[in-house]
């Protein structure tokens, strides 16, 4: 069973209805007790870093969810959820994040403006994966395959965990993972078959 973290921030019914199709049982769930019971976790999230790190915070979950990925729960970051696996970010001010991961986020508008780059931020739409090292989560990936964003900032110094990139005038790291720790940047369920893929071997993890 995975469980998907419900503190007020995400978009839980589709991530749900892509586990449901999968044939996966999951939960939606901000109960300590149903954490622990799953198999695997899903930290979602849209919207602004400071706002959900508060939100996680008020619901009493940052310290439960590092213990339990101490123990070895594998827990999966979609979107602003992957943001807040990391040290902190410099959105509307700096902010801690959980810091199960090395690195930063920072504004990609900033970011493309100094390359003298005028692309749309948000960064909305398909772009195509280039996987950079192995894992679990892209066993059944294809060269060449797309996945979909929806995202203004992106992460930065974060070699030691980079799977995956989109390139969007800038290198945009995609997935990452560090031991039972994985993050997304686009969404896998609003990705199509490719993201599909990903959600069912994260259901396949082993903590």
């Amino acid at each position: 069973m995975i469980a998907i973290i419900d503190y007020g921030v995400g978009n839980l019914f589709s991530l749900s209805r892509s586990l449901e199709y999968l044939g996966i049982e999951s939960v939606i769930t901000n109960d300590i007790a149903q954490l622990k019971a799953a198999d695997q976790i899903i930290l979602p999230g849209v919207g602004a870093f400071g706002d959900a790190i508060q939100k996680l915070r008020e619901h009493q979950l940052e310290a439960p969810i590092k213990q339990l990925v101490e123990e070895g729960k594998p827990l999966m970051g979609i979107c602003l959820g992957m943001q807040l696996l990391f040290e902190k970010s410099t959105e509307f001010g700096e902010h801690r994040g959980l810091g199960l991961l090395s690195g930063e986020i920072v504004s990609l508008k900033e970011a493309l403006q100094a390359q003298n780059l005028s692309l749309k931020v948000p960064h909305i739409g398909w772009n195509e994966l280039l996987v950079k090292k192995e894992s679990v989560l892209l066993e059944n990936f294809n060269k060449g395959e797309q996945v979909y964003y929806v995202h203004s900032f992106y992460a930065t110094n974060c070699e030691d965990s980079l799977v995956a990139t989109s390139e969007y005038g800038i290198e945009v790291p995609g997935l990452v993972q560090k031991d039972n720790v994985y993050g997304a940047q686009f969404h896998p369920e609003k990705s199509g078959t490719v993201g599909l893929q990903m959600l069912q071997a994260f259901s396949e993890v082993k903590g």
